[in-house]
């Protein structure tokens, strides 16, 4: 079995203003939730991908990880200035360093850095797992929100096992 870790990829407080909140936040931080839940009952390292530009700057309000998925001391939190989680971050070290071949991704924004993270993750050899509907976006001027994750759940099949929560099982001996 291969050792896994789940990534939490930008959710950040930015995404959930009353202005111009992600699609289906509520429902985007309970899947959340709930896969942190299982990594932590599964015993497999959580790494959180925090972004960093000038819209959300380090150490301001909107930059922080929503406060509904925190994480632990035990977690890692790698900073990006890219859609590529793993351009000029440590977060490929990271992985190696913990023997982790599988990555099972979640987070925003699903066409940007969702996307490249899965991308990249696949070219450089890790197994993925997409989860399904643990990630989102906002409506742009072609596509709905909803068209978007349809078409990122759809194209990324090439990529990586594209699953629900539901159907994300996580155990200390196999990672999904």
């Amino acid at each position: 079995m291969k050792k896994s870790a789940l990534l939490v990829i930008d959710v950040q407080n930015e995404m959930f203003q009353v202005n111009d909140p992600v699609f289906e936040g509520d429902r985007l931080l309970h899947n959340l939730k709930q896969l942190i839940a299982k990594a932590r009952s599964g015993g497999i390292p959580i790494l959180y991908i925090q972004h960093n530009d000038e819209g959300l700057m380090a150490g301001s309000e909107a930059w922080k990880i929503n406060r509904e998925i925190a994480p632990a001391m035990s977690d890692t939190i790698i900073q990006k200035t890219r859609p590529d989680s793993f351009y000029n971050t440590s977060l490929e070290e990271k992985l190696k360093q913990q023997g982790i071949e599988h990555v099972i991704l979640a987070g925003m924004q699903s066409e940007l850095c969702v996307d490249t993270t899965c991308r990249r993750a696949s070219s450089l050899g890790y197994d993925v797992t997409l989860v399904a509907d643990a990630h989102s976006t906002w409506n742009n001027s072609v596509l709905t929100a909803q068209q978007i994750i349809d078409h990122v759940n759809a194209t990324l099949r090439w990529f990586a096992d594209v699953k629900t929560t539901e159907e994300i099982l996580i155990t200390k001996e196999a990672g999904v």
